[in-house]
């Protein structure tokens, strides 16, 4: 069950780079994004590789750094699935992992979290993270 929003954030493609092409297609994406997380501005560094299965579905994993205005940052891994939309912009769902030694966000350690992210055919992002329950 879906439990608080937690974040949201927008941002932009910064760089797209083909891994491979043999058995399937494997894209490598790197974004840079700025939201709130927990009520807190933070700037958002991702980077995550996605291939296209067998069916045209995706599949992804992503690391990123999350680094608040205040000083705190927090780490993550995710997993997700999703599917190309028209002129290359894609749509993803999954989980998210984190990991935090600041005070203010290391109750992330022990949660998982759900994520919905959009990346429309100009590179333009936009996500959203709730707690999962």
């Amino acid at each position: 069950m879906l439990g608080e929003q937690i974040g949201e954030e927008t941002g932009k493609v910064m760089a797209r780079r083909v891994l491979s092409v043999d058995e399937g297609t494997k894209v490598e994406v790197s974004l840079q994004s700025t939201g709130k997380f927990l009520g807190v501005e933070i700037r958002n560094t991702v980077t995550y590789w996605a291939t296209i299965r067998p069916d045209g579905s995706l599949y992804g994993e992503a690391q990123g750094l999350v680094v608040g205005q205040g000083g705190e940052r927090a780490t993550f891994k995710a997993q997700g699935v999703g599917k190309l939309l028209d002129g290359g912009a894609v749509s993803y769902r999954g989980a998210q992992y984190f990991y935090s030694d600041t005070p203010k966000l290391s109750h992330l350690n022990a949660i998982a979290a759900v994520f919905e992210y959009e990346a429309d055919a100009e590179g333009n992002t936009k996500s959203k993270l709730w707690v999962w329950k």
